[in-house]
């Protein structure tokens, strides 16, 4: 009998073994490709951020200080663009969640249409829409109206970024609330709640983690933009995106734009880390 129960975990042991060895196997080729183009170029930004022609210096980071306006507006336009993307996409994913399954796929297409085609045409096509010589002002122009100049403007970037990153504060949105159990609402009704008590108390809570997920979606790619920001703003909104890729066109000034590159990296972290510590409740959604 002893010998049997050795036998079997022997055997046991081996399957293990194999299946470690398997997974190792497996997860190769997603180690080399995360080395190769996710921490070797976080490598080189560390590198070129505290170099120059003369070797170490600290002198990149203490310049960034001529661009702290730059780093303001661009995450004042992040922060209001993340709002509004919050106050549109949550009434929407909740429609779209309580909605019948027929509903529901039409609402998904249609969300994510736009999204099949590339951030660039997007946003042309939005300037075509918008531009002083666009449809809309054409059309207002034709009712006598006075022509609105979005353009070059900063509500034309924010509506930019509103429009592109929607979707990703909707889809987290929708996919917490349809998996909440019908059940809490029920029992929230039978104890006498409102619509509008389910909602805060009961819907909300438990669409949290769906939230802080949204929101993090949509922060960190407006904070990091620079194509909505050029075409929308008409080149004359400068966001950190714009000043790090006119710093990297221009040799002289390549380490002070790996500079700002590795200040937008720490805020990104710290961002992504505040939204995990309140998601601690979820286990955690953001790695």
């Amino acid at each position: 009998m002893a010998r049997f129960n050795e036998k079997k975990k022997n055997s046991a042991v081996k399957k293990a073994d194999s299946r470690s060895l398997f997974q190792r196997m497996a997860a190769a080729p997603h180690i080399v490709w995360m080395v190769m183009f996710i921490v070797a170029p976080m490598l080189f930004v560390v590198y070129f951020a505290f170099t120059d022609d003369n070797g170490f210096t600290f002198s990149n980071i203490a310049n960034l200080s001529r661009y702290s306006n730059v780093f303001i507006l661009s995450i004042a336009f992040a922060l209001i663009a993340t709002v509004i993307c919050l106050l549109i996409g949550y009434p929407l994913a909740y429609f779209m969640a309580k909605s019948k399954p027929k509903t529901r796929k039409i609402l998904l297409v249609l969300l994510m249409l736009p999204m099949w085609c590339n951030l660039l045409i997007r946003t042309y096509a939005l300037m075509a829409l918008l531009d002083n010589g666009g449809l809309l002002n054409s059309f207002l122009q034709k009712i006598g109206l006075n022509t609105l100049h979005i353009v070059g403007s900063d509500f034309g970037v924010i509506l930019g970024m509103v429009y592109d990153f929607l979707p990703y504060m909707v889809l987290p949105i929708f996919t917490t609330i349809s998996k909440i159990d019908k059940r809490y609402t029920e029992a929230a009704a039978d104890l006498g709640c409102s619509s509008w008590q389910t909602m805060t108390k009961v819907i909300f809570p438990l669409s949290v983690s769906g939230v802080i997920s949204g929101i993090t979606m949509v922060f960190v790619p407006s904070i990091s933009t620079f194509y909505i920001s050029q075409k929308l703003g008409a080149g004359k909104i400068d966001l950190i995106g714009d000043t790090i890729e006119r710093l990297f066109q221009t040799p002289t000034t390549y380490n002070v734009g790996a500079a700002i590159s590795l200040v937008m990296m720490i805020l990104i972290l710290i961002s992504v880390g505040i939204m995990n510590k309140f998601s601690d409740d979820e286990g955690g959604i953001i790695i």
